[in-house]
């Protein structure tokens, strides 16, 4: 089993694949704090809950935005197996050429999420990742990464929300019954749940007419599939872009 880590701010995709299969995904805590043995900890438990164990690890692949706790993983992989994990960046062949201004400041998120969307979708394409950050990235029809429009998540904006007002409560990512709540709680449901479909719908519309032409649109990452059911727009959803991303780029360097 090959194991695939795809280290964000606020959470860590943990995958196993075999053969391009996927075996399992779990999610855990970012922390940026914690030790190459705690981590060891947390990816064992997710290991075990899966019926599977460090002895079946043949080989490893991390992506990460988070420099110091990619460091901390990939110690308590080489601690706990026979293998080196490989570590998405340059030098890494990917198969997506990127024309940005700068390459290397494209998170390996994004790369890998396009990577997988060029795979498994149509192109030209808009692949949104909905984490920590919302980012739009266009695909054009030459299979290129052109760009990426990146704006605050919706479990950033919720925290500010709730820290910055006297009033507002803490609320769970659920779609209320109407638009237009009738209480405090289902008021702040749709504006973090109908507003970002409604910028989703926006951004769709915005990104095409400046291309010029329709694209086939894409959504993964935590928030994806609770809100992409709201938009007006086709969306495709799919949790396991980045994993299917980080098995592309694996199996072409291994």
């Amino acid at each position: 089993m090959i194991l695939a880590v795809d280290i964000g701010n606020t959470h860590i995709l943990l995958g196993g694949f075999d053969d391009k299969e996927i075996l399992f995904t779990e999610l855990l805590t970012t922390n940026r704090n914690s030790t190459d043995l705690e981590y060891a900890t947390l990816i064992e438990s997710a290991l075990r809950v899966n019926l599977l164990d460090f002895a079946s690890v043949d080989g490893a692949i991390i992506s990460s935005v988070v420099p110091n706790v990619t460091s901390s993983i990939c110690r308590a992989i080489e601690r706990f197996t026979s293998c080196t994990p490989l570590l998405v960046g340059p030098g890494v062949k990917t198969g997506l050429k990127i024309r940005t201004d700068n390459p290397a400041q494209v998170g390996s998120d994004l790369v890998m999420a396009a990577v997988a969307g060029i795979r498994e979708y149509k192109v030209p394409q808009i692949n949104i990742y909905m984490g920590t950050a919302t980012a739009f990235s266009l695909i054009d029809e030459t299979k290129t990464f052109v760009g990426t429009s990146i704006g605050a998540g919706m479990g950033v904006a919720a925290d500010a929300l709730c820290e910055r007002t006297s009033q507002l409560p803490s609320v769970a990512f659920e779609t209320p019954k109407k638009v237009i709540g009738t209480n405090t709680v289902d008021s702040v449901k749709s504006g973090l749940m109908y507003q970002t479909a409604a910028t989703i719908d926006g951004m769709i519309d915005r990104i095409e007419e400046e291309y010029g032409k329709p694209c086939t649109v894409v959504a993964t990452g935590r928030y994806a599939a609770s809100v992409t059911k709201l938009c007006k727009r086709t969306i495709h959803t799919d949790p396991d872009l980045i994993l299917k991303g980080l098995m592309e780029v694996y199996f072409k360097n291994a």
